[in-house]
């Protein structure tokens, strides 16, 4: 399918001003059996979906190019890269999260990995969106939390969440993003999802944990204004029949 170049942050703050909500598939290429993929296309065709997010925190196997030609060749939805380091860039992609890990103060995901992704991606046209990634306790322990070596920040503490967030608002973040982890016990907190959504005006994705449509429906109501999804959905060939 033949796709025309776009603004993918442009595009989420349009959708942000006329309360679209948006919705995102989380794609983690170790997960991915290239045999099955078809199948899953299908699925992401036939879903509500506006993106695609590829990436993970670890990604090990050598199919990240061929996954995103072949998501590019047969959907028409952006992808999206959303990389636990930088060798997770790939020029075919639409965009980057650009992330900085807000809610850890390891300097290799506050600041190194962006060194050294910067050169990288100066050689390609992908899009490159400034986002404030913060990691929120889940209940059990995350392949995010365990591979960047920071604690995530207590689910219980609004007001620490809030400051986060608005630092990476004042530091120049274009998006906040946060983030339960793949597998999550438990998702974001309603709540600070809704405090954060009242306190800063850059759109807020929310990820991990989000296993139905209810709790989708929950984060937008909370002031999510793109959902992520992953686990829940390939796992599950009826996720939007329920």
């Amino acid at each position: 399918m033949q796709q025309k170049q776009i603004n993918i942050h442009q595009q989420i703050l349009e959708a942000k001003s006329k309360g679209q909500k948006l919705l995102a598939i989380l794609l983690d290429p170790d997960k991915i059996a290239m045999e099955k993929l078809g199948d899953l296309l299908v699925k992401i065709n036939q879903s509500p979906a506006t993106h695609i997010f590829v990436g993970g925190s670890i990604v090990q196997t050598t199919i990240l190019e061929d996954l995103i030609a072949e998501l590019k060749q047969s959907t028409n939805l952006p992808v999206v890269l959303f990389p636990g380091d930088p060798s997770q860039i790939s020029p075919q992609a639409d965009a980057i999260l650009f992330l900085s890990l807000l809610s850890g103060r390891n300097p290799d995901y506050l600041i190194e990995y962006q060194v050294q992704a910067a050169p990288i991606l100066k050689k390609t046209k992908v899009e490159v969106i400034s986002t404030g990634y913060i990691l929120i306790e889940s209940g059990n322990e995350t392949a995010v939390a365990r591979v960047s070596k920071t604690k995530p920040l207590n689910r219980e503490n609004f007001d620490l969440a809030l400051a986060t967030a608005q630092a990476g608002e004042m530091l120049g973040n274009k998006l906040i993003y946060l983030e339960a982890g793949s597998g999550a016990k438990n998702a974001v907190p309603l709540k600070m999802i809704e405090l954060i959504a009242q306190n800063i005006e850059i759109p807020i994705i929310v990820g991990g944990g989000i296993v139905d449509l209810h709790a989708i429906q929950k984060a937008y109501n909370a002031g999510a204004d793109l959902v992520v999804i992953g686990t829940a959905f390939e796992n599950d060939s009826h996720f939007f029949e329920s």
